[in-house]
């Protein structure tokens, strides 16, 4: 019961940032779980299905609006699901063959929260470069345009990889991805967009983790309970508290989460 509480608590507290934020939940849960003492495999597994399925709301929710881009989804997914079921192929070999995939795993968490630290803090230069490129004059965005799906196929392959070793990449980092690649696409857009990618992204590797034993349903449970009904208070204070103030200071925890985990942990 203790546990339980624990875990809801922990969740509660993710999903009241994430409320005020908009932060991927991967970027905080992950360090979370890893310092209440899970390995990296079952804090990483549990957190991705945890992100499918709080995410999932929020796809039901942009269909309804008409603000996902189908056709920039399907090239992500293209992209992403083939490396995310290949990453899972090489990492049951390796437990197979008796590698200890954890440091990998610790690894890519790490270079993934620095990632995602930079785009918090560069968001306003990335906002305007975005409309830069948009011009017609731009010679980096005609060619974006001309090789638009190419692009967003090879990127939706590095996230598959990263996001399934990390939990970490399929929120902020992939926003950031789709601004640079649709510089003319509306922000709501990206965003819808950006998170109907991340559910089938988080459920598929999150259920190779489960196939793995990476999962504690315990923790997911109760990561889910204390979660839920924090980010909608989380999105009711938001207004209230400056934006720029509260991203850079998430920007500067993660950084130092991201560097801890890649060079130390």
């Amino acid at each position: 019961m203790h546990d339980i509480l624990l875990y809801a608590l922990a969740g509660g507290s993710v999903g009241f940032v994430v409320g005020m934020t908009g932060v991927g939940g991967g970027s905080l849960m992950t360090p979370i779980l890893l310092a209440f003492g899970f390995t990296p495999s079952v804090a990483i597994g549990t957190d991705l299905l945890y992100a499918a399925i709080t995410k999932a709301g929020g796809v039901v929710t942009h269909t309804r609006q008409s603000t996902i881009n189908w056709k920039v989804f399907k090239y992500l997914t293209i992209g992403s699901m083939p490396a995310c079921l290949c990453t899972m192929a090489l990492l049951k070999y390796l437990k197979a063959v008796g590698f200890n995939y954890e440091q990998l795993m610790t690894s890519a968490l790490g270079v993934m929260l620095i990632l995602t630290s930079a785009v918090l803090f560069f968001r306003t230069f990335l906002l305007r470069e975005r409309h830069q490129l948009a011009g017609t004059e731009s010679s980096i965005g005609e060619f974006e345009r001309k090789y638009s799906r190419e692009l967003t196929v090879v990127m939706g392959f590095a996230l598959g990889v990263l996001v399934t070793l990390s939990s970490v990449g399929a929120g902020a980092f992939g926003a950031a991805i789709l601004m640079i690649l649709y510089p003319r696409m509306a922000m709501i857009r990206i965003i819808g967009t950006d998170l109907a990618h991340a559910v089938p992204l988080t459920a598929v590797a999150g259920l190779g983790h489960l196939y793995l034993g990476n999962v504690n349903f315990l923790l997911l449970f109760g990561l889910i309970l204390g979660s839920l009904p924090c980010i909608w208070l989380g999105t009711q204070v938001a207004n209230r508290i400056p934006e720029r103030a509260m991203q850079r200071t998430m920007a500067i925890i993660l950084m130092i989460l991201g560097f801890n985990y890649a060079l130390i942990y």
